[in-house]
């Protein structure tokens, strides 16, 4: 469109911008009708991941059940080496979470004697502090310090209530 629009009358110029719009109707049209599809295929799709992610949680907390993964306390008792990070821990009610403080760079697992604290980066380390005698927690303070992954939230869980189970045995 490179025509000289100053030279044409207001009336004109109205009659054309109406055209136009005429000519945009069932465009707008027909653009409402594919978005109004679309969004119905995005909603099958999220209802179909929400209930794959809801039976993958209860598969595992029926797992967890069954007693086919260890518990945080089971594992540590029966392993004397390892990695922390070759296990995916789940809470009891199927949540992820990782071990140890939100933001660092390693899981963590904090043992207690009743005085003093010490931290285990690796399950070999804490297999000797378990044999050794020493509890997970803190002084008056039992359990395993968590947090829920991409968050800031943490808390301390009873030891009962954490599962492992290894990272190659499917998620959540």
């Amino acid at each position: 469109m490179n025509e000289d629009l100053t030279a044409l009358d207001d009336a004109d110029l109205e009659r054309r911008v109406a055209a136009v719009r005429d000519r945009m109707r069932p465009v707008e049209e027909q653009l409402a009708s594919l978005r109004g599809e679309r969004d119905l295929l995005l909603t099958e799709r999220r209802r179909r991941e929400r209930n794959a992610h809801r039976e993958s949680r209860a598969d595992l907390k029926a797992a967890m059940r069954e007693g086919k993964f260890p518990t945080i306390a089971e594992l540590v008792a029966g392993s004397q080496a390892g990695a922390l990070d070759a296990y995916a821990f789940n809470l009891k009610t199927g949540g992820e979470v990782r071990l140890g403080y939100p933001g660092a760079r390693m899981q963590s697992l904090t043992f207690t004697d009743g005085v003093q604290v010490a931290q285990a980066a690796d399950l070999a380390a804490a297999a000797r502090l378990y044999s050794a005698g020493w509890d997970l927690g803190s002084p008056g303070r039992p359990g395993v310090r968590v947090h829920f992954p991409g968050t800031r939230q943490e808390r301390l869980v009873p030891v009962d209530e954490v599962f492992a189970r290894p990272k190659d045995a499917g998620a959540p």
